[in-house]
């Protein structure tokens, strides 16, 4: 059987940015959930829950993009050139947060100014990435096997909605995992903020879902045409369904479920994007097929991602299991 190697590509770099957006998605939540948790005390308990790991999730990142660079070299350029002022903005906005965590710990006098390079780092990071998405999804401009459009093209109102529903995200995320991480008055001060966070992420999630088919017919005739409407309703009724299921766990105060329900909620959001995109990997025109790097490079690509993808996922599954339960006031990194 012949295998169908963009197919194959397309889907582990699916997957590498799918968990970064769930591993490092909850570590930017953290530093988005700053400004509601003034305590210093508090401060560092929250960040010791992600300090042995939160540097190795953007390993997932790191994997998209050399994958997209070595498998898909047309959509790397073009998606690249159309994007390259919010990625950069990301990139220097992760070095800031990154530089902020290790120095909070040990600074005395300027923690307060590192605290706000950690809650601006985290914020713009997050924000940059929704635009990046948004931007994605409403289209780019291509001729001739080259962006065509605008070095601000990404500026616009839906890619600067899906920045900000982005960090409606990651904030529901960072709740989730400091409610499974930690306990007493701060666990209570995440269930309470969660609350209003999952109502908010629904209408992002609803408005969304509405503004993409009104601005792209050719996603509107991919989600409501017959038979298709019956293969994807399950999705927005899963949405609900689990928003239903979060507001229950968080009613009933769980450790741990608030935190799995919002993951199937990223994944669900994830597959409602791959129904409206599929098969473009530069929307709204440049599929896989065409956007592919010769099969012989593939073929020898694909060697290192099946030895390295595992080893990954074995590293990082290896220091989660290390690192399991939950952190209390004075343990932790120092």
């Amino acid at each position: 059987m012949e295998i169908d190697l963009p197919i194959v590509w397309a889907g582990i770099i699916a997957f590498g940015i799918f968990m970064y957006v769930v591993m490092d998605g909850f570590d930017l939540g953290i530093g988005i959930l700053f400004p509601f948790v003034p305590e210093e005390e508090k401060r560092d308990v929250m960040m010791n829950t992600v300090a042995p790991i939160w540097d190795g999730n953007e390993t997932w990142l790191v994997l998209g993009g050399a994958g997209l660079f070595a498998a898909f070299p047309l959509a790397y350029s073009v998606v690249l050139t159309a994007l390259y002022m919010p990625l950069i903005i990301m990139l220097i906005a992760l070095i800031f947060r990154g530089v902020a965590f290790e120095f909070r710990f040990k600074a005395k006098r300027t923690r307060h100014m590192w605290d706000l390079a950690f809650i601006a780092g985290s914020l713009v990071a997050t924000f940059s990435q929704g635009v990046v998405l948004g931007a994605f999804m409403n289209g780019i401009e291509v001729e001739g096997r080259q962006f065509a459009g605008g070095a601000f093209d990404w500026f616009a109102p839906f890619p600067l909605f899906t920045g900000a529903a982005l960090v409606v995200g990651y904030a529901m995320l960072g709740c989730g995992w400091l409610i499974m991480k930690t306990s007493d008055e701060l666990q209570q001060r995440m269930f309470t903020l969660m609350r209003p966070l999952t109502i908010v992420l629904l209408i992002t999630i609803g408005l969304v879902s509405l503004w993409t088919p009104l601005a792209h017919p050719a996603i509107a005739e991919r989600w409501f045409s017959l038979p298709n409407l019956f293969y994807f309703m399950p999705v927005p009724i899963l949405v609900v369904v689990t928003v239903i299921a979060l507001l229950r766990a968080l009613l009933q105060q769980r450790d741990v479920q608030p935190f799995v329900l919002t993951l199937v909620l990223i994944v669900l959001a994830y597959t409602g994007l791959a129904i409206s995109v599929w098969p473009n990997i530069v929307p709204p025109e440049i599929d896989f097929w065409e956007a592919s790097a010769d099969p012989s490079s593939q073929a020898f690509t694909l060697v290192g991602a099946v030895i390295l993808v595992p080893i990954i996922l074995a590293y990082t599954l290896y220091s989660y299991w290390i690192f399991r339960g939950k952190v209390n006031l004075g343990e932790g990194y120092h």
